[in-house]
């Protein structure tokens, strides 16, 4: 199901994915994690797609006890005012609130708004 909700974000002109430098920094490295074992042929279209993000300016620092290295996620957010913030770790269950931003899982996203096609 994330890759639906990857190619439903990367494919829809209705919404658009935030991502911090900081964030994007971070899916590059993850992605080249020996355990995902990507071809450097997938890892080139990852960098490709990850290209074309816009990459939102954040400045204002968030406070996410629970672990600290993902408040980098909330920040940027926030500062995005992003309606949906969507996730797959449950550390985010228990994040504070984010003004009008809904924290939802990738299965909800993808029942609530991939499944008509259009954001909510």
């Amino acid at each position: 199901m994330p890759e639906k909700v990857i190619l439903f974000l990367i494919g829809n002109e209705a919404v658009a994915w935030v991502v911090s430098a900081e964030i994007l920094a971070e899916y590059r490295e993850v992605l080249r994690r020996p355990k995902f074992g990507l071809s450097a042929e997938l890892l080139v279209s990852w960098d490709e797609r990850f290209n074309t993000l816009g990459v939102w300016p954040v400045s204002v620092p968030v406070d996410f006890p629970r672990d600290p290295k993902d408040a980098k996620f909330l920040a940027c957010a926030l500062a995005a005012a992003a309606e949906y913030f969507i996730t797959g770790d449950r550390d985010f269950e228990d994040a504070p609130a984010l003004g009008k931003t809904r924290v939802l899982s990738v299965g909800r996203f993808h029942a609530e708004v991939c499944e008509d096609g259009t954001p909510a």
